[in-house]
């Protein structure tokens, strides 16, 4: 098996408007749990309505014998001041 990850590129976008304060990473390599992964963040998005969506970042990678699918759902939470 070989490896990619000496040969990766990508590219750092740093987004000033888009504020976040936690983030929720829901991944997945099976063909059946990947055909799912919409609803699972759907679900958990109306399951934490107090979570405010800011971005949602979609990525894929592959070796040779997988395939991953990872959703990452940026979100800002109010929380409570400190006393």
């Amino acid at each position: 098996m070989s490896s990619n990850a000496g040969n990766w590129t990508g590219t750092l976008v740093v987004r000033r408007d888009v504020k976040f304060n936690g983030l929720k990473v829901f991944s997945a390599t099976m063909v059946a749990d990947r055909d799912q992964l919409g609803e699972k963040v759907t679900n958990w998005l109306a399951s934490h309505p107090q979570c405010k969506l800011t971005d949602i970042v979609v990525t894929q990678s592959s070796d040779e014998a997988f395939h991953c699918v990872a959703i990452t759902v940026f979100y800002w939470e109010d929380v409570p001041a400190r006393r």
